[in-house]
């Protein structure tokens, strides 16, 4: 190649590669403004027997997506922005406000569809009409839980919309009384019920102030592989590889989580990287759920 040729031959080169940066650069940006760091919001414990019930009240557990309102606009959990029509969060307050943008009994997979819907059409307009936000915390109102609960009445009576509501609370007794109401509530086609804690002031994490009801247990893991199938399902996904942290300081536990997938999941799995959450009854000596089964990915 001559000089002048390959010259020129290398400015190409080089313009291609400043350009390249300079997209790459844009598209970061781009997805930066797009989501945020994840929330701080107060997460529940699981319910266990002989828990003092005195201080705590009681509401249902809807099963939704955990929605976040920081005073202008809408997160889930993980941080990532709704979509949602203007109409749905018209004249909300430029207070932050927590709750679960909710369907309706047994409509999870409704609530997950259109809450991650990032296009905004006659369509996606229809399904927010099914969707309420049900208010249960104000994390930035100061004050035991107790005293915020009328503050959390009135912020929803200023906004005035039907579809966004304060969580009923009442008061909780003994536990034969919450395993009861438990039964009830559940065979009315809900998830559970929730606990919170009077005195508690609205932390961030995990602790007994916030404890979760349920007929069964579950958690979250990441996904970090996925495992071909065999016989029936070859060519598609056998099942997923999960990890969870290890207790006490051990090294993160991995198993496979293969009952309870759809056959849409085993030909569209959930990324690598996402949370799902399962369902289980108890711990082997090793700290692995036993007779784990996928319930949903986690949003």
């Amino acid at each position: 190649m001559k000089p002048v040729a390959a010259e020129l031959a290398v400015n190409r080169i080089a313009t291609w590669l400043l350009l390249s940066s300079a997209v790459l650069v844009m598209a970061l940006a781009s997805a930066a403004a797009f989501a945020q760091e994840a929330p701080g919001l107060m997460l529940a414990k699981v319910y266990r027997s002989g828990i003092s019930l005195d201080d705590y009240w009681v509401s249902e557990k809807y099963d939704g997506v955990r929605g976040y309102w920081d005073g202008r606009k809408l997160f889930t959990r993980g941080g990532e922005a709704v979509i949602a029509p203007a109409w749905f969060t018209a004249g909300w307050p430029a207070v932050a406000m927590d709750g679960e943008l909710w369907a309706g009994r047994g409509r999870f997979a409704h609530a997950v569809s259109t809450v991650r819907t990032q296009s905004l059409d006659a369509s996606s307009d229809a399904d927010w009409q099914t969707m309420r936000f049900m208010v249960f915390d104000l994390p930035a109102q100061a004050g035991s839980f107790s005293s915020r609960i009328p503050h959390i009445a009135r912020q929803v009576t200023s906004i005035a919309k039907p579809w966004v509501q304060a969580v009923p609370q009442w008061r909780a007794t003994d536990d034969a009384a919450l395993q009861r109401q438990l039964q009830k509530i559940v065979r009315s086609g809900a998830e559970g019920l929730m606990l919170h804690r009077g005195a508690s002031l609205y932390q961030a994490g995990r602790s007994d102030d916030l404890i979760k009801v349920k007929t069964h247990d579950d958690a979250e893991a990441h996904v970090v592989g996925h495992i071909p199938g065999k016989g029936k399902y070859a060519g598609q996904l056998g099942a997923l590889l999960v990890e969870i942290p290890g207790a006490s300081g051990k090294p993160p536990l991995r198993f496979k989580l293969g009952t309870g997938l759809s056959d849409e999941l085993r030909r569209r799995p959930p990324a690598l990287g996402s949370r799902v959450t399962y369902r289980f009854r108890g711990l082997n000596e090793s700290g692995v759920p036993r007779f784990a089964s996928f319930m949903r990915e986690a949003v």
